[in-house]
């Protein structure tokens, strides 16, 4: 296998990070920083996350250097797969935050209010508004009053006036349809 001196210098400056070296980490710095920024930019595609992303890897690097394992692969592959993980885990965060922002927007609704007022409160930008906009009305209308007034299946079947196993069959429908979209 043909290793060029960049990969050699790289693999190198992780060993002596692991061994407590600072100028090593620097090195790395020196060496992948302004790429690495790139990589967190095109799936941040926000600056201010990515240099936090860019931060937060060195940081790992820092700390996890003595299990990079050479045998395993090159020291870049490992470097990046740090900063991909890192900026990946912020993406399902802020993901998570704005499902649970909307959510808790949703739960104060008072009980005799309409579902579909309910959702009109949501934020146009709302992944959860556009999904819950794809469903049927009928079946927009079951989710909201299960999981945001709290409806049991036995009173959802009443209010909506079908069988009980039809409702539980348009419920569990409906929430994978929701979790696709969403997801």
């Amino acid at each position: 296998m043909h290793t060029t001196a960049p990969v050699l210098e790289l693999n190198n400056a992780v060993r002596a990070c692991a061994a407590g070296d600072r100028s090593a980490l620097r090195s790395i710095y020196d060496l992948e920083s302004a790429r690495m920024l790139g990589v967190a930019l095109r799936l941040l595609r926000r600056r201010a996350l990515a240099e936090e992303v860019l931060q937060d890897a060195f940081l790992q690097i820092w700390e996890r250097a003595s299990t990079f394992d050479p045998q395993r692969g090159h020291a870049r592959t490992w470097v990046y797969a740090i900063v991909r993980n890192r900026a990946l885990n912020i993406l399902r965060n802020e993901a998570r935050t704005d499902l649970t922002q909307n959510i808790e927007d949703l739960c104060g609704a008072d009980p005799d209010e309409d579902p579909e007022q309910v959702v009109m409160r949501l934020s146009e930008a709302s992944a959860l508004r556009r999904c819950l906009s794809g469903l049927e009305p009928a079946r927009r209308r079951i989710v909201i009053l299960a999981y945001i007034h709290g409806l049991s299946h036995g009173e959802l079947a009443g209010r909506v006036g079908c069988p009980l196993g039809t409702l539980k069959s348009w419920l569990r429908r409906s929430l994978q349809s929701l979790r696709r979209c969403l997801a």
